[in-house]
Formats: structure tokens, C-alpha cells, sequence
């Protein structure tokens, strides 16, 4: 258990309750949600984007989705819609200094984030949204919620999995694998290394190359999800039915821990996804297992470590969820060129993925909504 080291900006003062506003605290839920409605539009009404802010609204958990396709609502789901719909999500807040309006729920303080795609609209949203004075995420909780690939070896796609690690793989050095030497099996290496399998050049993590999440949270968060039974579907019997010699692919949806690598590349194939498995292992200097691809996270996360430091948000009230719409590499006797050319075209467990997202999200949004007096103040 970890006391956080963060309060709420706004000042505490000692209050003598007088009858009438005791009486206030037993408002009917309907009568509370308009209350909390009220609140939040004169705070928009009166606090501007990016400018000083009296009077900000409380948030206790941010859903942090990383794109949407089409409209926020009635198409087919991204990764905000469910949350949005779902989650009562309705009160919009103009967000200009980022890729996508906000949107609240005044009565459970719950707010929703879309970055957009890739490392510097993750990184540049999740900044300036820590550094709006409109919000107070002093004690907020933090749900990243994307889709990945995923790693056949470890798991079929619908599966959701529990980062502890999220690892960077932009950050490198890199010869053409057509000049590599003979030795090499990856032409992608470390910086300050001597190639890929440098084992003496110690590794710094400090230069955003690996985050680790708050163990104690990710535990708790696995230890409450483990056991959900993630549905199946037609569409991914099918697609992982070709991937005769890996036991896990072959395995209906589940949910599990496993690391998360961001690049900006979307990379596919058997090779690339022997290097990602090193790059994971190395860089976590052989505690993780990679398991899911992905391009924003770390981005997020050295935001965070940021915003952590000035005061703003608590980098230890993160968690990094990703669940697999396609796998990283094609099945036996089909090459990777014309598999990812194919995914491409539409992810055969993107439903499955988004839906399974808000199932195993919303049990831990559940939680902590349901016992906030506790995890305002103590973290998992």
C-alpha cells in the first residue's frame, strides 16, 4: 500500500456544518447528478483552455484512449466510443490544445482523453491536459486503454493484457539488416551498446526508454481481473485457428500480464517480433515478456513522470491496458508482407479488442469509484 504524496490543489478549510447544509448531503442521486451538472458548466462557462481556472472540476479516474474511428458515437467503436457511451460521458470540454474535446461525467468524475496516434500526440495531450487548470487530477487515477497487436506466442487476439513494463522501441540505434554483421540477428540496438548483444554496456533507463508501472497497482488491478471470462467470437476462432504450433494463439481470449512496447513504426513478422521479445527482455533486463505492440505509451508515461514531478498528476496511479485486435506476425506458410496487408484492411479482434477493453476497464473503474474514500488517499 502507498500513501500518495498528492492532494487535491485546492486549499482544505474547516467548515462548521450547519443544519440545512447537513441536509444537503442526503440529495436524492438525481437531484446530486444535476447538482454535479451544474457545477461543471459553470466552471466551463467561466475557466477558459489553457488559462487560470478558481474553481476546477475534481476527476477521479481518466480514461486515456489513444484514436476513434468516425464519430465518438453510433459507428462502428474505436477505443473512446464504449467509454464514452457507456460511462455517461456527455459534458464536452473544448480542448484545443490537444487532439480531441474532452468529455466528462460530473457525477463520477470520470473523464475521457483521446491522444490521437503515435508518441508526440500522446505525449503533447497527456501534457497539456495535466497542465489545465480546469481540471484538479491531483488524486486521479490513470486507465490507458488501447488495442495492440499481440504476441501469438503468449496470447490469441481479444485477449487484454496488464503492462508492468512499458518499453520504448524508437529510441536505438539501426543498420539496414542487408549490412549487418554475419553475427547479428537484428540490425536494431541499444544506445550505448556495441550491437545488439552487448551484454557488458549497462544500460541507462533514465533516457525514456523503459517505464516500469507502480507494481503494487498493477497487482492489485490483476488480481481483481485475472479471472474475468473474456468472450468468444466466430471471427477469432478463425483467424487463430491457423496458428497450429502456438498453444497460446490457439487458446480462446484471457486476460494477463505482460509488457507493452511503443514505436512509432508499425512493425510486423517473425523476425520483428523476435526482436521485440529481446528488445523487451533486455531493456527489463530480463523481468518482462513482451506481449503487446503499441505506439503511445511511453509517451504517456514520460508525460507523467513530468507532470508527477511538478505537482500536477501522481505517475503512480497509472495502468496500461492493451488488448490484441491482430497478432504481430503471420501464421505458418503465410508470409508477413501479405498477412499485414491483409490485417490492414480491417483487424480481425478489433470488436472483440475494444469490447473486452471497457469489460476488464470498467471492473477496476468500478472499484475505485465504489471505494473513493480509500483510494483517494491510498493507493493500491
Amino acid at each position: 500500500m502507498r500513501l500518495s504524496p498528492l492532494r487535491s490543489r485546492r486549499p482544505f478549510r474547516l467548515r462548521f456544518l450547519a443544519a440545512p447544509l447537513l441536509a444537503s448531503c442526503s440529495l436524492a442521486p438525481a437531484a446530486q447528478a444535476q447538482d454535479a451538472a451544474a457545477r461543471a458548466a459553470r466552471t466551463l462557462a467561466t475557466c477558459k483552455p489553457a488559462a487560470p481556472c478558481d474553481s476546477p472540476l475534481p476527476v477521479k479516474v481518466v480514461v486515456v484512449s489513444l484514436f476513434e474511428i468516425g464519430e465518438d458515437e453510433g459507428d462502428t467503436a474505436g477505443e473512446f466510443q464504449l467509454w464514452k457511451e457507456r460511462r455517461g460521458l456527455t459534458t464536452r470540454i473544448p480542448f484545443p490544445q490537444g487532439f480531441h474535446d474532452l468529455y466528462y461525467n460530473p457525477d463520477t468524475q470520470v473523464l475521457g482523453v483521446v491522444t490521437g496516434i503515435g508518441t508526440a500526440r500522446s505525449t503533447a495531450a497527456t501534457m497539456a491536459l495535466g497542465l489545465d487548470d480546469r481540471l484538479d487530477l491531483t488524486q486521479a487515477y490513470w486507465l490507458v486503454a488501447g488495442i495492440a497487436g499481440i504476441d501469438p506466442q503468449d496470447a490469441s487476439i481479444g485477449s487484454v493484457a496488464l503492462a508492468r513494463y512499458v518499453v520504448d522501441g524508437d529510441l536505438a540505434h539501426e543498420i539496414d539488416a542487408r549490412e549487418i554483421p554475419v553475427d547479428w540477428d537484428f540490425g536494431y540496438f541499444a544506445r550505448g551498446t556495441q550491437g545488439p548483444h552487448d551484454a557488458q554496456t549497462p544500460l541507462d533507463p533514465s533516457g525514456g526508454e523503459v517505464f516500469q508501472i507502480n507494481p503494487s497497482l498493477e497487482q492489485w488491478a490483476f488480481a481483481l481481473t485475472r479471472d474475468i471470462a473474456l468472450p468468444d467470437t466466430p471471427e477469432i476462432a478463425r483467424e487463430r485457428a491457423s496458428f497450429t504450433g502456438f498453444p497460446k494463439a490457439l487458446e480462446p481470449p484471457r486476460v494477463l500480464e505482460g509488457e507493452q512496447l511503443s514505436a512509432m513504426t508499425f512493425w510486423h513478422g517473425a523476425r520483428m517480433t523476435d526482436w521485440a521479445n529481446h528488445w523487451v527482455r533486455q531493456w527489463t533486463g530480463g523481468k518482462g515478456e513482451f506481449v503487446t505492440s503499441a505506439m503511445e505509451d511511453t509517451g504517456i508515461l514520460q508525460a507523467m513522470t513530468y507532470l508527477d514531478a511538478a505537482g500536477r498528476a501522481d505517475r503512480d496511479r497509472v495502468l496500461v491496458l492493451r488488448a490484441g485486435s491482430n497478432f504481430t506476425m503471420p501464421p505458418p506458410g503465410t508470409d508477413a508482407a501479405s498477412y499485414l496487408l491483409r490485417e490492414n484492411e480491417g483487424y480481425a479482434g478489433l470488436e472483440a479488442a475494444v469490447e473486452n477493453l471497457y469489460t476488464v476497464g470498467s471492473v477496476l473503474v468500478d472499484e475505485l469509484l465504489g471505494n473513493w474514500e480509500r483510494y483517494s488517499q491510498t493507493t493500491p
